[in-house]
C-alpha cells in the first residue's frame, strides 16, 4: 500500500507563502539548512501530504521538479521515498522498505473501516471513469452516501447510527485531502488524483470482487460498521506521517 499523510484538514503550506519576498529572504537564528527556503516548503508539504498536487500547488511544483535529486536526498535520510507521477502531477512520500536493514518507520499505518474502504473504491472508480472522458472527477455527498447504503444491513435497526458512519467515512476522506471541496458547488467534490496512486490494480481488483460480493449478500453492514460476522476484518490500511 502506499503512503498517505495525514494533513488534518488544509494544507499548511500554502501558494501564497511559497514564493513571497518574506519567505525567500527569511531565515532563523541558528538555521544550518542548505537548502532554499522554497525548497524546504516542498519537504515541509510532502511530509505534512497526502501530496504534492500541481493544480493545488501550482508554485510548489516546479520547485519540486527543480529540485528533486536534493528532495530525493533528503527523504532518504529519512527512509522516506518520494514517489512522482508526472502524468498526474502529484508527488508523495512513502516508507523506504529493505529487507537488508532493520529501517525507522516515520509513517504509520492508520486502518480504515470497511465503509472508509468502501467508499475510496468507489472514488477511485469514479477517477477512472472521469479518465476515460478526460473529465475532472467530481462527486457529490449525495452520490457516496446512495453508493454506501447498498451496505447497510436489511431491517437494521439502528439506522441512524448507520448514517453516521457513512458521513464520518466522507468525512475521513476530506480530512485525508483526497476529497476537495468545489468552491460555490454546495456538497460536491473533486476525487484528488492521488488516490490513483494508493491502490495498485492488483489491489483494486481484488477489493472490487471481495465488496460487490459482500454487496449482493443479506447480510451487510452490522452495528460495529464492519460486514456481519466478521467484525475485526480491516480490509486496507493507509500510512500517516506521525
Amino acid at each position: 500500500m502506499n503512503s498517505l499523510t495525514d494533513t488534518m484538514g488544509e494544507s499548511l503550506v500554502d501558494d501564497a507563502g511559497a514564493d513571497s519576498p518574506v519567505a525567500e529572504a527569511a531565515t532563523f537564528q541558528g538555521d544550518t539548512g542548505a537548502l532554499p527556503i522554497d525548497t524546504r516548503r516542498v519537504l515541509v508539504q510532502l511530509l505534512l501530504g497526502p501530496s504534492v498536487d500541481a493544480r493545488r500547488q501550482s508554485k510548489l511544483w516546479p520547485v519540486l521538479l527543480r529540485d528533486e535529486a536534493a528532495i530525493r536526498s533528503r527523504m532518504h535520510d529519512l527512509f522516506l521515498e518520494v514517489v512522482i507521477d508526472h502524468e498526474q502531477k502529484v508527488a508523495f512520500t512513502r516508507q523506504v522498505v529493505s529487507e537488508d536493514l532493520d529501517v525507522p518507520i516515520l509513517l504509520r499505518k492508520a486502518s480504515l473501516t470497511f465503509l472508509e474502504t468502501a467508499l475510496l473504491l468507489f472514488l477511485r472508480q469514479r477517477l477512472t471513469q472521469a479518465d476515460a472522458q478526460g473529465e475532472r472527477a467530481v462527486v457529490s455527498r449525495e452520490d457516496m452516501q446512495e453508493h454506501l447504503a447498498v451496505f447497510e444491513k436489511e431491517n437494521n435497526p439502528d439506522h441512524a447510527k448507520f448514517g453516521r458512519q457513512v458521513i464520518n467515512a466522507i468525512d475521513k476522506a476530506k480530512k485525508l485531502s483526497l476529497l476537495q471541496s468545489i468552491r460555490g458547488s454546495g456538497e460536491r467534490y473533486e476525487v484528488s488524483p492521488t488516490l490513483k496512486l494508493l491502490f495498485s490494480a492488483e489491489e483494486i481488483q481484488e477489493l472490487t470482487r471481495t465488496y460487490a460480493t459482500l454487496a449482493a449478500c443479506p447480510g451487510g453492514v452490522g452495528p460495529s460498521g464492519e460486514p456481519d460476522g466478521d467484525d475485526d476484518e480491516q480490509p486496507a490500511d493507509e500510512e500517516e506521517a506521525q
